[in-house]
C-alpha cells in the first residue's frame, strides 16, 4: 500500500514539475498556436502506394495531369509562384489558386469552400472535374488503372478485401498526404522552449500579429484552416478587384462557402488559409491575385480589420510570417 502511495505521489510530482516547466517555457499556455507534431500515425505501405498515386498522371483523362501537377511539393505544395490559378487538362485554366497540401491533414475541411471534409474526399474531386483532370468518371479511371496488372496486385496486397477502387485510391492518397507535415519551424521551436529560435524582429512580428487580431482567424496547428471567414468584413474586395483586375471574371468559386451550403450568410466566406510555409506559396488569396506577402498583409488590414496598416506593421508581421517555414524532405 505504501509503495502504491509513493508511486502516486511521485507521479503527481512529475506532472506538477512538467506543468510548471511547460508554463515557464511559454510553450502553448495562452498561445493561439498549437505546435505541429513531429509525425502523424500512418500505414507505411499505404503511404508508399499513395505517394505513387499522387504522382500518377493516369488519373487524368489524357495521362498528363497528376495531383503533383497543381500541388508542387518542392514549391510549397501549391501552384508555382508564376501561376495565379492551376492549369488543368488541355491547358484549361481553373478559377482558384491551389491551396497547399502541406499540413492539410489539420484542416477542419478541404477546398476553399469546404466541400470536402476529408483528404480522401478532396482527392476524389479533381480527377472528375472537366477543367482539372478531364470529363470522366471514376469508373473510367479505375478501368484504365486496372490495365496495369502490377498496380492491381499492389492494391490487392494492401487492400485485400477491396482491391483497386476509387475508395482505395483516394484512401492511399490521403494516407500519403498525412505525412506532408512541416514541424519545427522557428515559432514551434521557440514555443517548445528554444528561446534562441526566433530573432527579436521575428518575436516582435509575432506580438504584432497577435496584437492586431490576426490570430482571431489564424490559429491552431497551422495558423489557419479551422474556420470560414468573410472576405471582406470591411470594403468590397470583389468590387475592388473588378476595377483593378477587369481580366478576372466573377465566378461561382468567388461565392465561397455559399456555393457548397447555399446559405445566404455563407456568401463570400472562405476557409482561412494556413500560414505555415506561407513564404513558399505565393501568389495569395483564393483567386491568386496577390503576388507578395507584404501586399497580402496590407490588404488583410484593410478588408478584415478596417484599418490602414503602417509600413512598420507590414514589415514586422511579414518578418514573423517568414519564420514559419518548417522542415520537409521536399524543401531545400
Amino acid at each position: 500500500m505504501k509503495k502504491i502511495l509513493l508511486i502516486a505521489i511521485l507521479a503527481c510530482t512529475t506532472i506538477a514539475v512538467a506543468t510548471a516547466l511547460y508554463r515557464y517555457d511559454n510553450t502553448l499556455a495562452n498561445e493561439p498556436v498549437e505546435v505541429i507534431p513531429d509525425y502523424v500515425e500512418t500505414n507505411p505501405a499505404k503511404v508508399a502506394l499513395g505517394k505513387k498515386m499522387f504522382n500518377d498522371t493516369r488519373i487524368s483523362l489524357d495521362n498528363t495531369i497528376s495531383c503533383a501537377t497543381c500541388h508542387v511539393l518542392e514549391d510549397g505544395g501549391a501552384d508555382h509562384a508564376d501561376e495565379r490559378v492551376s492549369e488543368g487538362i488541355n491547358g484549361l485554366q481553373g478559377t482558384v489558386n491551389s491551396p497547399t497540401v502541406f499540413n492539410a491533414v489539420f484542416n477542419i475541411d478541404q477546398f476553399w469552400n469546404g466541400r470536402a471534409h476529408t483528404l480522401a474526399e478532396q482527392a476524389a474531386a479533381p480527377p472528375i472535374n472537366p477543367v482539372e483532370m478531364g470529363d470522366q468518371t471514376w469508373e473510367q479511371i479505375i478501368e484504365r488503372l486496372c490495365q496495369d496488372a502490377s498496380l492491381v496486385a499492389e492494391f490487392k496486397a494492401i487492400y485485400p478485401e477491396e482491391g483497386l477502387t476509387e475508395a482505395t485510391v483516394t484512401d492511399a492518397i490521403e494516407e500519403f498526404e498525412k505525412t506532408l507535415i512541416t514541424p519545427n519551424d522557428k515559432l514551434d521551436r521557440y514555443l517548445k522552449g528554444d528561446k534562441n529560435a526566433m530573432s527579436a524582429e521575428e518575436l516582435a512580428g509575432y506580438q504584432a500579429f497577435k496584437a492586431n487580431d490576426c490570430a482571431t482567424c489564424h490559429y491552431g496547428k497551422t495558423l489557419g484552416g479551422q474556420s470560414f471567414e468573410l472576405m471582406s468584413k470591411y470594403g468590397d474586395y470583389f468590387a475592388d478587384r473588378k476595377q483593378s483586375r477587369p481580366d478576372i471574371a466573377y465566378n461561382d468559386d468567388d461565392n465561397g462557402l455559399y456555393s457548397f451550403t447555399g446559405k445566404a450568410e455563407d456568401m463570400h466566406k472562405f476557409k482561412v488559409p494556413n500560414l505555415r510555409n506561407i513564404s513558399k506559396t505565393a501568389p495569395y488569396y483564393h483567386d491568386g491575385t496577390i503576388e507578395s506577402l507584404e501586399e497580402a498583409v496590407r490588404l488583410m488590414f484593410h478588408y478584415e480589420l478596417g484599418k490602414t496598416a503602417t509600413d512598420e506593421q507590414v514589415a514586422s508581421i511579414t518578418t514573423f510570417l517568414k519564420a514559419l517555414d518548417g522542415e520537409s524532405e521536399y524543401f531545400e
